[in-house]
């Protein structure tokens, strides 16, 4: 089990992760998905397939999970709890409620074991490169025990402070990105019936202050590029995580008018059916026009 390294979610993320730990760290590698595809893809690169949760953690040092969203999480950790041992780590890659990370966290310690939130932040080309942006809940020393293994798939990795600060700055990330899709998705839909080009728009606005990484990224590939694809970050997914936000919000006693207004606009692009499209398809239902099918 020394140095043995477990991960668990192997999905559009999580697999290119997967693959830059086991080739750059050097480590033996367990491996655990529901899915038989890229299970068997991980198998290929070198790594053994676990038969269970609960099988993973008995032969892992450090536990990697890369899954959806809370619910995903809470579901492998009633795999986990019973199974860790004192001295056992466990990172969590996803986006999940802050108590909740708590919770884990007091559970896991109350073992002897660690857990670590480390939300993951980028796109899946950076997850595939190994440059992706890493925010990391832990203290100081336990943040130096982990930050070389993250750093196989990860340029970034920021210390934002105890348990539970990784999820809340990934959260606020995401929050600040919704709010800046919508406003481009607004500014290209302006563009496109004042008689401007949108492609010409952005690439102007990027030589100045309205430039951003999702201008370039989501405003540029995906809203100019009418490009919305399936297996890709949600907009199911992005209202997930904006009710993280807004629950923040809420027990500090904030009134985010900005973000409740996203909020309204993924609800009724879900109702529209377009719930497992990428989310920045948030710009069709700013412009119905500007996309015929």
């Amino acid at each position: 089990m020394s140095g043995v390294i477990g991960f668990i979610g192997l999905g559009v993320m999580g697999e290119p992760i997967c693959r830059n730990l086991l080739r750059k760290s050097g480590r033996a590698m367990l491996a655990f998905d529901l899915a038989a595809e890229p299970l068997a893809r991980i198998v290929a690169d070198g790594a053994t397939a676990a038969k269970s949760v609960e099988d993973l953690v008995g032969g892992s040092e450090t536990i990697f999970l890369c899954l959806p969203s809370a619910k995903h999480v809470m579901s492998v950790f009633s795999g986990i709890l019973p199974a860790i041992r004192s001295g056992q780590t466990v990172i969590d890659l996803g986006t999940s409620d802050v108590g909740l990370t708590r919770a884990f966290a007091k559970q896991l310690a109350d073992k002897g074991a660690l857990w670590i939130d480390a939300p993951i932040a980028r796109t899946r080309q950076a997850a595939q490169d190994g440059t992706l942006s890493v925010m990391v809940g832990a203290t100081p020393e336990q943040f130096s025990k982990v930050e070389p293994l993250i750093r196989h798939f990860a340029t970034d990795v920021t210390l934002c402070g105890g348990t539970g600060a990784g999820q809340v700055t990934k959260i606020l990330n995401n929050m600040v990105l919704f709010e800046t899709v919508n406003a481009l998705a607004e500014a290209v839909a302006i563009a496109k019936h004042s008689g401007v080009e949108p492609k010409l728009l952005l690439e102007t606005l990027s030589k100045g202050s309205a430039d951003s990484f999702a201008l370039r990224n989501h405003g540029m590939k995906a809203i100019v590029a009418r490009e919305f694809p399936l297996r890709a970050f949600s907009t199911e997914y992005a209202m997930k995580d904006l009710s993280y936000a807004l629950e923040l919000g809420a027990q500090a006693g904030l009134n985010l008018r900005g973000a409740a207004l996203i909020h309204e606009i993924f609800e009724e692009t879900i109702d529209k059916g377009m719930g497992d499209a990428y989310f920045p398809v948030i710009a069709k239902l700013i412009d119905p026009s500007g996309f015929p099918e």
